[in-house]
Formats: structure tokens, C-alpha cells, sequence
């Protein structure tokens, strides 16, 4: 199964991006053995229209049109459903073991998702009831999927219940 972020806004280079990348670049070579790859991120440009539901809907359909043929979608917002560690990782190597071809994590832009795009999602993800910066999001959400690929290889990275 193919994983990918889709995330609205640019990271600049700089210490945030080389964590994200650092953590996905892990993510990458631990789950080739378990039957996962890709780990990439893919930037949406952020949408320049004059009202916040403007901008969402413009964004919603730019996410559409870079997600992968098939793929589930996780949307990360903070209204979303709190899973702990193992909780995302059984949910992955359900939809793997199901034969799913694609998962798409989308962190959407200044404004949020477009609540019609969240209402669609096979998930909708809450990593706290805070809002984050979208720099901090990434790196939060790389450090999970490396998390995920080292749960699913036993190594004793995650020292969790």
C-alpha cells in the first residue's frame, strides 16, 4: 500500500522540512518489508480567494485532483476521531491487508478542510482538540508513520501499551 500526505501550503526549507523528510526517509525504509510505501508529500498551493469557504472549496478540489487512483483518505483535523499509536497502526494494516492500494493523509490549509471534502474521508483524524501549525502537523504526522512501520516490525522504537 502506497502512503502519501497531501498537505495545502509550502514548507520553507529549513530545520521543520529536513525533520519531516528525516522521519519519512525512515518511514520509507522500514516499510518496504511490511508491504508500504511511497511516504511522500505532496504541497497544494494555498488558494488566494477572498472568503475562507471560497478558499476551502478550491483547495478541496486541488487535494482531489493529487490524490492517488483508489486511495482511502485520512483527513487530520481537530474535531476529528483520537486514536492512540496502535489505533492507527491497526487501521493501516487493516486497509493493507484488505488490499487497498493507496492512503492519503490531507492537512488542510489556514482555513481548514472543506467540510463537504471531510465528510467524505474514511477518516477524519484529531491528533489533539488544539490547533496546530501546519509545519508542526507534518512533522507530527511523519513521526507517526514511522511510528506505524515500527509497530508493525516489532521493534521496540514504541514503547507503548
Amino acid at each position: 500500500m502506497r502512503l502519501v500526505v497531501v498537505a495545502v501550503g509550502r514548507m520553507k526549507a529549513g530545520p521543520e522540512r529536513e525533520l519531516v523528510s528525516r522521519y519519512l526517509e525512515r518511514a520509507a525504509a522500514g516499510g518496504k518489508a511490511l508491504g508500504l510505501s511511497g511516504f511522500t508529500t505532496t504541497e497544494i498551493s494555498e488558494s488566494r480567494a477572498s472568503s475562507s469557504a471560497a478558499r476551502k472549496a478550491e483547495e478541496a478540489r486541488a487535494i482531489a485532483a493529487a490524490l492517488p487512483d483508489n486511495a482511502l483518505v485520512i483527513a487530520l483535523d481537530e474535531r476529528g476521531k483520537s486514536l492512540d499509536s496502535q489505533g492507527l497502526t491497526r487501521r493501516i494494516e487493516t486497509w493493507r491487508d484488505a488490499g487497498k492500494p493507496a492512503l492519503a493523509f490531507i492537512i488542510g490549509g489556514a482555513d481548514g478542510l472543506d467540510p463537504a471534502f471531510s465528510a467524505r474521508a474514511d477518516l477524519v483524524l484529531s491528533f489533539s482538540p488544539l490547533t496546530w501549525p501546519h509545519q508542526l502537523v507534518r512533522i507530527m504526522l511523519a513521526e507517526q508513520l514511522y511510528r506505524v512501520t515500527t509497530i508493525l516490525a516489532g521493534h521496540p522504537y514504541h514503547r507503548g501499551d
